[in-house]
């Protein structure tokens, strides 16, 4: 049974990421700094590999991942039935709970993953993580067998400069609260920790939603195709995400972008139930919208309406059609990811409520015939 880790930093942010100091202070740990400690990591990893048949093979001080050396080392405890997909049916695990550890557990013992998103884990993001977290994530990874789908990175998830404000600016989500300015770093990073956590795949979004994007759309634009210009240097594809309070918010919209950043290296995370909270009806019609072959990942929760407002809830109990959804993506060739990202907080803790819309999902894929 995996338990409660004590962890020595805490603050968000890229000037947060904390250490302790010995009068007991909180020491921010500057850019260079964090960067060297991914580069001791990435270093024997020497490039970002795909997981698919490759073992990890990045090296941190202190725990060398191999088993032969009487070095500290993780035994594997996967269970030996999992579930067999065309798709990488995986979590985000911080979904399941803050607990790295327990959030594998569950994912890989109990849900039988095999796969896992990463974004939070032990109340910090993935990007502030110090290069002794990185290590403890990568042992723990191996230990349940798991692999990872992505970074769910917070990148460009922040005003665009020189607009009139959003109503959505000044969101601290998911211990991400980074500065336009800092974006450029919060790339490199990302980069960095996929290279760690040997992905190919980075989340990004397009800034917070504005009410006219029109005049500033271009700017956007370039700024998407320009990272993931960068990220294709390195290996990586940039999965835009639609989101609800950003300036791509479903399947109609995601289809214009992709449309005017022909990038091989900007692909789609596509969202159905946020394009459901926007008011579009996913499937099939912003299902339909989208160019089948820049989907690089999905994200799997459900939404009710309520009045004027949209909720989240369980997989299978809201208004997206999961089952045409799924079934359509095998049709399509799609062999990617379907990432559960619970959201509703119906079923009492985030491990229950996970739990519970996990059932839903299972069953969703089963009858879709992709599980």
């Amino acid at each position: 049974m995996a338990t409660d880790r004590v962890r020595k930093t805490g603050q968000a942010g890229l000037g947060c990421c904390n250490e302790v100091s010995e009068k007991g202070e909180s020491v921010p740990i500057s850019r260079r700094r964090f960067i060297a400690g991914i580069g001791v990591a990435a270093a024997s990893a020497c490039a970002v590999r795909r997981w698919d048949g490759v073992a990890a093979a990045a090296v941190h001080p202190g725990m060398n991942l191999s088993k032969d050396d009487g070095q500290k080392t993780h035994e594997s405890t996967v269970p030996v039935q999992r579930m067999s997909s065309i798709f990488r049916v995986g979590v985000i695990s911080d979904e399941i709970g803050q607990d790295f550890g327990r959030a594998c557990e569950v994912a890989a013992r109990e849900f039988g993953m095999e796969w896992v998103e990463l974004r939070e884990m032990w109340d910090k993001n993935v990007l502030n993580l110090d290069s002794n977290e990185i290590a403890e994530a990568r042992g723990i990874l191996q230990k349940y067998g798991l692999r990872v789908t992505d970074i769910a990175s917070p990148l460009f998830k922040v005003d665009w400069p020189g607009a009139p404000p959003s109503k959505y600016s000044q969101r601290d989500e998911f211990k991400a609260g980074f500065t336009f300015n800092q974006q450029d770093e919060v790339l490199e990073r990302a980069l960095g920790a996929a290279a760690v956590f040997e992905t190919d795949r980075v989340r990004c979004f397009d800034f917070w939603r504005l009410q006219d994007q029109k005049p500033y759309r271009a700017a956007i634009n370039d700024r998407l195709r320009e990272a993931a210009e960068k990220a294709g240097r390195k290996g990586v594809i940039l999965l835009l995400e639609n989101e609800e309070a950003c300036n791509t918010s479903t399947g109609a919209e995601a289809a214009k972008v992709l449309e005017s950043v022909k990038s091989p290296h900007l692909m789609l995370n596509w969202d159905a139930a946020n394009a459901a909270a926007s008011g579009e009806k996913p499937y099939p019609d912003g299902y339909e919208a989208l160019p089948k072959e820049r989907i690089g990942h999905c994200h799997c929760k459900d939404a009710v309406k309520r009045g004027k407002e949209y909720e989240w809830e369980a997989m299978g109990r809201g208004i997206v059609d999961w089952v045409g959804q799924f079934k359509a993506l095998k049709r399509d060739g799609y062999h990617y990811a379907v990432s559960l990202e619970t959201h509703w907080d119906g079923g009492g803790t985030p491990e229950q409520s996970s739990r519970k819309s996990w059932s839903g999902m299972k069953k969703i894929l089963q009858e879709a015939g992709a599980l």
